[in-house]
């Protein structure tokens, strides 16, 4: 199934050549990435080479569980062309990583960092998740402590979400599981930033901390994430993989054998799409700017849809910064802390 599955997506490469000028950033993400060989990951990489013009710097990050890597794999993903790790750590704790329903344990995931250093890797992001219900700041910080001295490059920390139709959200009605209150998911947001910012993590978007050491002129915030925040054109390929370019989005059959089937057919692959009115293109513009710590570049705004930002949501800005949920600057309206708390708020209240 896998050799099906990488021949239809050099088939689905094929057909989106051009699409793009050039490619600085490729992501082998969703899912698990990772059981694929370094050998089927090289292929791959090869058809995107082939199929787009690929900057000699370009960002290459492979997802990985720990528990489907080992020393060698890491070194064969490195050499294959792989030149930025994610690795889904999750947590520190083995009774959270339990919870989680995680199959790897917080030993087999500090080993897996330590063969990703050993491997030649020197840009590698640790994803985290807290607010796991019964967390104190102390066991939180403890975790963060043990995060800060592996010295990772990037941290993303992900609040525990009890999505709708899970068995975790399932557990939450049945009165087994008591999520944290809001206060307390509050101080363990807050507790996050100024504990990572204390250790040289600069916080550059709600969930996202890059390190930056003195003397040390390397960016490692994920610059293809950072894609996602500022609006910018992305492809994707393979099940279920969003893209979006000239205003337009699409999206692919998450059916693997529905994608097998159309692109077997010589048909793209693609399950629905959706072209941005000049509304939904400033409603995501706002919100995706403001995720990002620098904020939304009000410059910017005015050249893509030819209106003054201050024209359009000054009295709602005025309200915001009087409530201590914004500031502005020249050229720019960001989220204080407080703010970043409640993003969603402030969205409603400026769109509304």
């Amino acid at each position: 199934m896998i050799s099906a599955y990488i021949e239809a997506l050099l088939a689905e490469l094929n057909m989106r050549r051009h699409h793009v000028p050039r490619a600085d950033t490729i992501y082998f993400g969703g899912g698990t990435p990772s059981l694929l060989t370094p050998l089927q990951i090289k292929q791959i990489l090869e058809g995107i080479h082939a199929c787009f013009s690929v900057t000699p710097d370009a960002e290459t990050t492979l997802e990985v569980n720990p528990e489907t890597v080992s020393q060698a794999s890491l070194a064969a993903y490195r050499a294959a062309g792989i030149n930025r790790l994610n690795i889904g750590l999750q947590s520190l704790d083995d009774r959270t990583l339990a919870f989680l329903g995680r199959i790897h344990t917080a030993k087999k995931g500090v080993d897996a960092y330590g063969w990703a250093r050993a491997a030649g890797f020197d840009n590698i992001g640790l994803d985290l998740i807290y607010g796991v219900p019964g967390q104190t700041r102390s066991r939180w910080e403890g975790e963060m402590a043990g995060v800060v001295r592996l010295a990772p490059d990037h941290i993303s920390c992900y609040t525990l979400t009890m999505e709708p139709g899970t068995p975790m959200a399932q557990r939450v009605q049945d009165g087994q599981i008591q999520p944290l209150d809001e206060q307390t998911a509050g101080r363990l947001f807050s507790a996050t930033a100024f504990y990572l910012n204390r250790y040289g993590y600069r916080q550059y978007e709600i969930s996202n901390f890059s390190r930056h050491a003195p003397g040390d002129s390397s960016d490692r915030r994920s610059r293809h994430n950072r894609k996602y925040w500022t609006f910018l054109p992305y492809l994707g390929f393979g099940p279920a993989a969003h893209s979006f370019l000239d205003h337009t989005r699409w999206w692919n059959h998450r059916s693997l054998d529905d994608y097998l089937a159309d692109l077997k057919a010589g048909r793209c692959p693609v399950a629905g799409s959706e072209k941005l009115t000049g509304e939904q293109q400033v409603m995501e513009f706002v919100y995706l700017g403001l995720r990002l710590t620098d904020g939304l570049d009000t410059v910017d705004f005015a050249s893509r849809f030819n209106e003054a930002f201050s024209d359009r949501f000054g009295p709602q800005v005025r309200r915001l910064v009087g409530e201590g949920l914004l500031e502005q600057s020249s050229g720019w309206i960001r989220l204080t802390h407080r703010g970043m708390r409640f993003l969603e708020h402030v969205v409603d209240r400026m769109l509304s």
